[in-house]
């Protein structure tokens, strides 16, 4: 039976199981991530004792006549071409069968159904499918987390946030802390930062900023593992990353002393090097449309250790423990100067790769 609502055409759940995944049950998950992609026309079956990536849920809705099998060969969901279907389509999800599904009915796995290349996660691989009666709750939970993470970033949020931030994201998901309440907490960090790296308490402001940075991968994860992101969410989350470090550095400069400590010329290279660095990602997708850090293996290598707010804060607080704060603005500023001088030499090669007929695509994509 096809049912209606206010809200238009009803989804048919099959196999509901209670067990929590990040705060929900897999059938309020699916009802969230059918609520975020938007409407359709044709009945639509799930299997509630799997967890979908939101890529599958998404990429089924916009496909109707089609169905989606797991790494078993079950279908676990299906999206009828017309009314007609329902019936076999609901057998075949309960009793997890191929041939209960209709005639002709094509049957795609995570790979064939939606793309193996996360643009915004600038990561390759399937979209996931894991099972309740395989995996337990909690380790599908940590699974989902590592699937969410970035897989082109800097070397702090790529291989020292992962673990501690996992329990944290956890905690939040448990105790209805959302992503929003995170980025504000968070954003209170950068002002902490900010004021004590202007009065020249560098150690206390390092451990602000590093909580700063900390929480600011915490909150993309909970978005994520949640399916909680907004566009309010998004442009508070990344307003705040895109504005506040030229901040930080104006106030590490003051606290310094200013021109009486250190030479002007630092100071200006790295405001200049942060906006015209932006500027070259900006002008590599405007040339080639593709992120300049995953256009080869060389650029994502490099983009853990460019000279963004991360990696010059490593440079600050050695610089902090070893008592020369000065000589550590200094050692981003030549920093600085060094990766805009190597995106400079990368955006020429890509140029020249293109006059020479070259197509620019991303080494994330070539396999998949």
């Amino acid at each position: 039976m096809i049912v209606q609502s206010d809200r238009g055409l009803l989804p048919i759940f099959v196999h509901e199981s209670n067990e929590i995944v990040w705060g929900l049950t897999p059938k309020a998950r699916l009802e969230r991530a059918l609520a975020r992609v938007g409407g359709y026309s044709t009945p639509l079956v799930f299997r509630s004792d799997v967890i979908l990536d939101e890529a599958l849920v998404k990429a089924l809705v916009q496909q109707p006549g089609r169905a989606l099998i797991d790494g078993r060969g079950r279908p676990v969901a299906v999206h009828c071409a017309d009314s007609a279907q329902l019936g076999q389509a609901r057998t075949a999800v309960e009793s997890g069968r191929r041939q209960d599904l209709p005639a002709g009915l094509p049957c795609l796995d995570a790979a064939g159904l939606a793309s193996n290349y996360n643009k915004a996660l600038r990561r390759k691989g399937a979209p996931y499918i894991f099972a309740l009666d395989e995996m337990t709750a909690r380790d599908i939970e940590r699974r989902m987390y590592l699937e969410s993470y970035k897989g082109v970033t800097d070397v702090v949020t790529k291989h020292v946030w992962p673990v501690p931030a996992l329990y944290v994201t956890r905690f939040c998901a448990r105790y209805g802390i959302s992503p929003n309440m995170v980025t504000l907490v968070s954003f209170i960090c950068v002002l902490l930062a900010t004021w004590a790296f202007w009065i020249g308490a560098f150690g206390t402001g390092l451990i602000a900023a590093w909580a700063m940075c900390f929480l600011d991968t915490v909150d993309g994860k909970l978005a994520r593992v949640t399916l909680t992101s907004s566009k309010w969410g998004n442009v508070f989350d990344h307003g705040t990353d895109l504005v506040h470090p030229p901040f930080w550095y104006w106030a590490w400069y003051e606290g310094l002393g200013g021109a009486a400590a250190v030479a002007p010329w630092t100071f200006w290279v790295i405001i200049a090097g942060y906006i015209l660095g932006r500027g070259q990602e900006g002008l590599f997708i405007w040339q080639f449309g593709i992120e300049m850090h995953i256009w080869r293996p060389l650029d994502s290598a490099f983009r853990q250790i460019t000279a963004r707010r991360n990696p010059n804060l490593i440079i600050l607080s050695i610089a902090v423990i070893l008592g020369a704060p000065a000589l550590g603005f200094e050692v981003v500023a030549w920093w600085t100067i060094l990766s805009f001088v190597f995106h400079c030499l990368r955006i020429c090669q890509a140029f020249v790769a293109r006059a020479r007929g070259q197509r620019l695509q991303s080494w994330l994509t070539e396999a998949v």
